[in-house]
């Protein structure tokens, strides 16, 4: 059988300690026949008050990606099974009846993408988009309402179109303040 990639669930923010720890022990151990084990991130840049901060963040959290051969029956081969369950903060591969589930081939490919992405400049993490209703919580214009007409990533800026005095205003405000209605 060839190499695939399985899903072992691990305790929540303890995904890098436990990938580092299975690494470290299975090549100790010698384990044949497991290939990578991956926990996919992904360098988010913050700005607030016009600091700018990069912060990393798992993109499936709680979850560790293991590649391997099974054995003929599906199971786990049994030198690596045996460093994996005396690990610290693992719990089980996802799967029927102690038996792993292989990931579609789709969702490897998807997975791989986002973890072998290159370095680049981080994005801002902006959870607004075009025509959302939002409420001003900082400024000049704190309590107004008001749409969503743009958003520049790059500098964390919104574009709000804001109803003054019955006439459409359109205020550009930092992302962090304002809140989505």
């Amino acid at each position: 059988m060839a190499m695939q990639w399985y899903v072992l669930r691990v305790a929540s923010n303890k995904e890098m300690q436990v990938r580092d720890a299975l690494t470290r022990k299975m090549e100790i151990e010698g384990a044949a026949g497991v290939g990578r084990i991956v926990v996919p991130i992904e360098q988010v840049k913050r700005i607030r008050s016009g600091k700018q901060r990069v912060h990393t963040r798992k993109l499936y959290p709680g979850y560790v990606f293991m590649e391997f051969e099974p054995k003929e029956d599906g199971h786990c081969p049994d030198d690596a099974w045996y460093v994996i369950k005396e690990t610290m903060g693992v719990g089980d591969f996802i799967g029927t009846d102690n038996i792993p589930t292989s990931m579609r081939d789709t969702d490897v490919a998807k997975m791989l993408k986002e973890y072998d992405k290159p370095e680049e400049s981080p994005n801002i993490k902006v959870e607004f988009e075009k025509g959302d209703v939002v409420k001003i919580n900082e400024g000049a214009f704190e309590n107004f309402e008001g749409t969503v007409d743009s958003i520049d990533s790059e500098r964390g800026v919104v574009s709000v179109i804001v109803t003054i005095f019955g006439r459409s205003t359109p205020l550009d405000i930092e992302y962090w303040q304002i809140e989505k209605i």
